[in-house]
């Protein structure tokens, strides 16, 4: 009964087109927050947040920004790696040639040239679609990774392609330590992932949605696909630069072109597809089940082979891992395309129907 509408009554328009229509999900969505900014950093240690916190965090802001793009607009992309590795290189070199450069002002300026970068390829998708796309998408990740390793301005002639950051703050406040890098994070995941929510239920995000379901009978309606694609496009980009340059600046500090290969791609795809397409809550799913799994394969797997007298070599982990990963998504394609998000709504619709009539 703690999970009805009832006597929530919405007297106005504002009121009406809240993003949390009702108010236990508003309660629960500034508990979990509060507990994540004071909670966590009192009870997890530097492991928990250098191996899953971080991890999780911006691979959750990179999800959002794929998710955009291929959840709510229709348009696959491979390419998410290299719109990362655009947001870090081009981060870093604005942080590291202009005096005095703040860090923040320093990470959005990685996600507007991400964002350039991004509609650039994203004008093949005015003309083809589906695996076509993914092909003219697919040459981004080929082109960043020759680029930042074979143009020596990028890397500050580093013929390795490797760079690095150190000393970040902000106003005053030094970003060192594994607690502050978390907070910083999540004060940028807090922030993008309200913008994202609002977006997708503005007019352009019913645009994108319109292109998504069938992109002929929006055209006929009178949405241009070429401003609704390439703003998904720009949108999308944007955040995954600044994913990137998160992941570059906090929790590597240390990186080269590797760190932003088409396995990151892959697995940033694999992560809306796992968490739910068309779904922010879904990125946030598919972001903790592709950091939590290897780790728990990883203590799991060994232990269990213990107690039956199998060793289980690490390979064999990782082997398992792939074919948890592989199975898992062909059984969310069939069984169901919408992911964990789907699956934790149909939760939510239960407990709000609970106790069930006789």
């Amino acid at each position: 009964m703690f999970y009805r509408e009832n006597g929530q009554f919405k007297t106005s328009y504002r009121a009406d087109q809240q993003i949390f229509p009702i108010a236990q999900d508003r309660w629960a969505i500034l508990a979990i927050i509060a507990f994540a900014a004071i909670g966590v950093p009192l009870l997890a240690d530097e492991y928990l947040f250098r191996a899953i916190f971080i991890p999780f965090l911006i691979l959750s802001l990179a999800a959002i920004g794929v998710n955009i793009l291929v959840g709510y607009c229709g348009q696959i992309s491979l390419g998410s790696g290299a719109f990362m590795a655009v947001g870090a290189y081009m981060a870093y070199n604005t942080y590291v040639r202009i005096e005095g450069m703040p860090l923040i002002v320093a990470l959005l300026s990685g996600g507007f040239f991400a964002t350039v970068v991004g509609m650039f390829f994203g004008i093949p998708s005015l003309r083809v679609k589906g695996l076509y796309l993914a092909v003219a998408t697919l040459a981004a990740q080929f082109f960043c990774d020759w680029m930042f390793l074979r143009i020596g301005w990028f890397t500050g002639n580093n013929a390795s392609g490797s760079v690095s950051v150190s000393n970040l703050s902000v106003l005053g406040w030094a970003i060192d330590t594994p607690v502050e890098k978390y907070l910083f994070c999540l004060g940028f995941v807090v922030v993008f992932g309200l913008l994202a929510k609002n977006l997708v239920r503005s007019a352009i995000g019913r645009e994108w949605m319109a292109i998504r379901d069938m992109d002929v009978a929006a055209a006929v309606i009178g949405i241009r696909p070429m401003y609704a694609k390439l703003s998904a496009f720009a949108v999308s980009s944007f955040i995954i630069g600044v994913a990137g340059g998160l992941w570059g600046f906090v929790h590597l500090s240390s990186w080269e072109p590797a760190a932003f290969s088409i396995d990151r791609s892959f697995q940033l795809l694999f992560m809306v597809i796992i968490g739910g397409m068309g779904s922010i809550m879904g990125s946030f799913f598919g972001a903790a089940f592709i950091v939590v799994l290897p780790i728990f394969l990883n203590q799991f797997l060994p232990a269990l082979g213990g107690l039956v007298g199998v060793e289980i070599s690490t390979a064999a982990v990782s082997h398992t891992e792939f074919m948890i990963f592989g199975a898992l998504i062909v059984w969310f394609l069939i069984v169901e395309p919408h992911g964990l998000a789907k699956l934790w709504s149909i939760g939510k619709q239960k407990l709000r129907l609970w106790p069930f009539p006789h």
